[in-house]
């Protein structure tokens, strides 16, 4: 299925591409979010005419992006823990948690954005973990698990 994509997607293409997706991918995710359209003749017509109202977004969300990565450059997140008495931990933290904790320090950002390279954070100590802000915009930052 060949779609034309309406805003930038990690390892698909940049707005204005004509990529070509498996069927249920289009249908089920990228045109009910709103990220691509059918690549029909009157849609690419209808696009070329968007095209620079779409890439001035577009740039305007890399700027965002690059606000807070500059804001999140060095930035290192504490979050406390509750722990056995032999400093085992009680479950374990994912990104719906740390997502929270960086909304109590005053940052927005969406769980879905978190990327953990290990998988659940299971154990106390030092872990660094990149944030996708764009695809083109990766922030890194460091997490302290503590015990309570």
């Amino acid at each position: 299925m060949k779609v034309i994509l309406k805003e930038s997607i990690t390892g698909l293409g940049s707005p204005g591409d004509l990529v070509n997706v498996k069927s249920g991918y289009g249908r089920n995710f990228l045109m009910p979010t709103g990220k691509a359209i059918p690549a029909t003749e009157e849609n690419l017509k209808i696009y070329e005419a968007e095209k620079t109202k779409l890439e001035e977004l577009e740039n305007k969300k890399i700027a965002e992006a690059k606000e807070i990565d500059s804001r999140l450059s060095g930035f290192i997140l504490e979050i406390n823990v509750a722990v056995t008495e032999e400093e085992a931990m009680y479950g374990s933290i994912g990104t719906k948690e740390i997502s929270e904790s960086l909304k109590e320090k005053g940052f927005e950002i969406d769980r879905q954005s978190i990327r953990l390279p290990e998988g659940v954070l299971k154990e106390l100590g030092e872990f660094e973990l990149d944030i996708e802000l764009h695809p083109e915009v990766v922030s890194k930052i460091k997490i302290i698990l503590k015990p309570e």
